[in-house]
């Protein structure tokens, strides 16, 4: 028995400084591909600017593309479990958070937040169907919030798609142009939230939208 505890030890520790030094990568590498185009980039100017030798870069993600969508998973994974954070508060606090989560998180990951939306590698499908997914993602929780469920029909789901494309392209400015305050952008974007709602509300009754979105509240 004391020869298996021996022989785990090691084997555990090795899987959490691999782990550490994937990870360690995946920030590198949204910092690299914030600042230039995927096609700009080299394997060669990876390593070089990442002071780790390319193979273990292969070692890690067996190729450049394959070191991109791992980068773009990570981003998304995280800006979707800060933006959905708030599913234990009430239904119209929850809409309000999750905004809020999800401005603080482009906020403070600024590379990763333009990867996951602006991406840099032309059309590219898998990478599409990455940033797709996470606003997929946003829409479940805002209708959850809004409607006390994430399935809906296909009109509500594109005035909430609609909503979640400007304000993608409203934060990249943002966190450009830092001009309004972050809560001043909060409200903003509650307030285009609320007409998105009462345009859908009027084109399909079954979704109505939720009473502090209603110009008679």
């Amino acid at each position: 028995m004391p020869q298996q505890r021996a022989a785990t030890g090691p084997r555990v520790r090795g899987t959490e400084r691999s782990a550490a030094r994937r990870a360690e990568l995946i920030a590198i590498g949204r910092k690299l591909f914030a600042d230039t185009s995927y096609d700009a980039l080299s394997m060669d100017d990876i390593a070089r600017q990442a002071h780790v030798a390319k193979g273990l870069i292969y070692y890690y993600f067996q190729s450049k593309r394959g070191y991109y969508l791992a980068i773009i998973q990570d981003s998304v994974a995280g800006l979707v479990t800060f933006a959905a954070s708030s599913s234990e508060l009430p239904a119209v606090d929850r809409v309000h958070r999750t905004i809020d989560s999800y401005l603080r998180y482009a906020e403070h990951h600024q590379a990763a937040y333009r990867t996951i939306v602006s991406g840099g590698v032309g059309f590219d499908a898998e990478v599409h169907a990455i940033r797709d997914s996470v606003r997929e993602a946003i829409i479940d929780t805002i209708a959850a919030g809004a409607y006390g469920r994430s399935g809906i029909s296909p009109l509500a789901r594109m005035g909430l798609l609609s909503w979640v494309c400007s304000v993608e392209g409203a934060v990249l400015d943002w966190i450009d142009r830092p001009e309004l305050p972050r809560d001043t952008m909060r409200e903003l974007l509650v307030k285009t939230l609320g007409g998105a709602l009462r345009a859908v509300e009027e084109l399909d009754p079954a979704h109505p939208a939720p009473q502090p979105a209603r110009r008679d509240a």
